[in-house]
């Protein structure tokens, strides 16, 4: 299949094209476009597009792209407002006319661009979400649309898992998509559960790391410990016993006990009992399960009823920290106490200055400023909706990276969690 897209989107460029994948998510729309710029040995920029952009900001981006020969990937493309959108159309028409023209120099917005023809654009959609717009037919004939189907995850299950030293890849592979695919049927529809492709990776990587640091052990007891250890957290109580039985069934068995931390223990019990609480197992357990998803994961939600506790376990855990001598700093923001211009920064038409949001400001800060290696959280306190959740996706995937309207990009360093 990733033949297929590869083939696709070089002839796409052949005919002086643009590409378009499109499909819904977790199907490798922006990984096949940033693999395919690596195998060809193009630098491949990774833009999240969000209605906040102004034609001006695309502006300057096609025009770095036509100049520097880079490939751009504008992520959930259809985003934008249809304004900026139509003007899009007039912008990247001005860099396909003359790459087909095979002109060294060109005009685009009574700018002299010098034109080097292996620059790509490449749109990624997800359709038929919140807010998101049509299309204008104009930029649709620019673009060549390729139509991306969920993946075989046992094939990308085994492949990952020889790829982290497993040498009985291929039964594992199928036991991992096997359990998987039941949760899927079987446990009750939750909205936070995910059993889709991010979430398979994730416990993947940790399986591999387990693998590496105790390679003695048997195959099958370090995948059913990654599977039991980090599954366990997001899953409901209602729920349990049913994914426990399932477990069973695919590792008959086997039995493996939680990989126990005793310093980071002592130290979340010393930290609950000086913040004058009571250490609750039960507590003291979803403490040490959230140090988990974070050494693996650089964005966790933590979720639960009002008064469940939620604050209070990643404040302790923070105190842990800092007795363990690995002082976290943490920012605390409410999301919704301002419109998402001032939460990520935006450009005043006007004056052409940029100006900072919350979260660009605490980013930037954690990012180029204090970087002593400690661990540095940005905490967004407050009510999930899609506007301003949806701004985060290049932050939160692989990429790490969140390019803000003036086309910045500030990089999301190893020690910063969201």
């Amino acid at each position: 299949m990733t033949d297929r897209i590869y083939v696709t989107a070089t002839q796409a460029l052949h005919l002086k094209m643009g590409c378009a994948p499109a499909g819904p998510a977790g199907t490798g729309k922006t990984e096949s476009t940033k693999d395919l710029a690596s195998a060809v040995g193009k630098a491949c920029y990774v833009f999240n597009c969000s209605p906040e952009m102004s034609y001006v900001a695309m502006g300057i981006t096609f025009r770095g792209l036509a100049a520097s020969g880079c490939w751009g990937c504008f992520d959930e493309f259809n985003r934008l407002i249809p304004e900026v959108l139509s003007v899009c159309t007039i912008q990247f028409k001005s860099v396909t006319d003359a790459i087909k023209a095979q002109k060294e120099i060109f005009i685009m917005e009574d700018d002299e661009i010098i034109l080097d023809p292996t620059c790509g654009a490449f749109i990624t959609m997800n359709p038929g979400y919140l807010g998101r717009a049509e299309l204008p037919e104009g930029l649709k004939a620019l673009f060549r649309p390729i139509t991306v189907v969920v993946p075989d995850l046992r094939m990308i299950c085994e492949n990952i898992l020889m790829a982290e030293g497993f040498i009985n890849a291929q039964p594992l592979s199928s036991k991992f998509t096997t359990l998987y695919f039941l949760c899927k049927d079987l446990l009750s529809k939750q909205l936070h559960y995910d059993w889709g492709l991010r979430a398979i990776k994730s416990v993947l990587v940790v399986a591999g790391e387990f693998k590496r640091g105790e390679p003695d052990k048997l195959e099958d007891g370090l995948l059913f410990r990654a599977l039991r250890d980090f599954n366990y957290p997001k899953i409901a109580a209602i729920d349990l016993a049913i994914f426990d039985g399932l477990l069973g069934d695919l590792f008959p068995g086997i039995e493996m006990p939680r990989k126990v931390d005793p310093k980071l223990e002592d130290a979340v019990t010393k930290a609950v009992l000086e913040s004058n609480m009571t250490a609750n197992p039960t507590f003291m357990l979803k403490i040490v399960q959230l140090a988990e998803l974070l050494e693996i994961r650089h964005s966790v939600f933590v979720m639960g009823n009002p008064a469940a506790g939620k604050s209070t376990t990643w404040k302790m855990l923070a105190k842990a920290n800092g007795i363990l001598g690995s002082k976290t700093t943490c920012c605390d923001i409410n999301p919704k106490i301002v419109n998402t211009n001032n939460l990520y920064g935006y450009t005043n038409l006007t004056t052409k200055e940029w100006k900072n949001g919350l979260m660009s400001h605490w980013m930037q800060v954690f990012s180029e400023e204090m970087t002593d290696g400690n661990p540095k959280w940005i905490v967004l306190d407050g009510d999930l909706d899609a506007n301003w959740i949806e701004s985060m996706n290049s932050v939160m995937d692989d990429n790490k990276l969140l390019t803000l309207a003036n086309n910045g990009r500030i990089i999301f360093k190893n020690y910063m969690k969201l």
